[in-house]
């Protein structure tokens, strides 16, 4: 087995991608997205964390979170909110013996991405990256036509303009 090394940061800001299972051909993220958005909502009550950017995409998320200071287990979080999302759909996905030996579900990737944000610069590129990843799988042509995404936020904030990713990038300010 690999040996997967986690930079444990408290109160780091973390760039994440999280899988489905099954990603092709696969829309469960969107298709149940309030089940999803509910349970960030809870998980957030329970282990709380600032949501920087967030986008969902049919078969996978990304997102830029930030922990709160003394605290690094972004783990939980992730073991909280894959679980929830689970539990909350019926049982109707093919399992592999060893998931069903396991008593997992078929829904996500065990593992996920993960990166500690390490200045400005990397901020500004992850959360561009977050943003403009359904323009980048081609499900939309423009940011702003993508529903699922944190960008309308940041547009509303004055960050983003509304037409982003048509060279206005290095003017982006994410003061809050």
């Amino acid at each position: 087995m690999s040996d997967y090394r986690r930079l444990w940061h408290a109160g780091g800001i973390y760039f994440f991608t999280v899988n489905l299972l099954q990603r092709h051909e696969n829309n469960l993220l969107i298709r149940h997205i309030n089940v999803l958005r509910n349970v960030v909502g809870q998980a957030r009550k329970r282990h709380p964390f600032r949501i920087h950017g967030w986008v969902v995409l049919p078969d996978h998320l990304h997102c830029v979170i930030e922990l709160p200071p003394g605290d690094a287990d972004f783990a939980m979080r992730w073991r909280l909110i894959k679980m929830g999302f689970s539990k909350a759909l019926p049982k109707l996905e093919r399992l592999s013996t060893v998931r069903a030996k396991r008593g997992e579900r078929g829904i996500w990737q065990r593992r996920y991405w993960e990166h500690l944000i390490r200045n400005e610069a990397d901020y500004r590129a992850h959360m561009d990256y977050v943003h403009i990843n359904p323009v980048k799988h081609g499900l939309v042509e423009r940011v702003a036509d993508w529903p699922y995404s944190t960008f309308h936020r940041w547009v509303a904030r004055g960050v983003y303009p509304s037409d982003w990713a048509g060279g206005a990038e290095d003017t982006l300010n994410y003061e809050d």
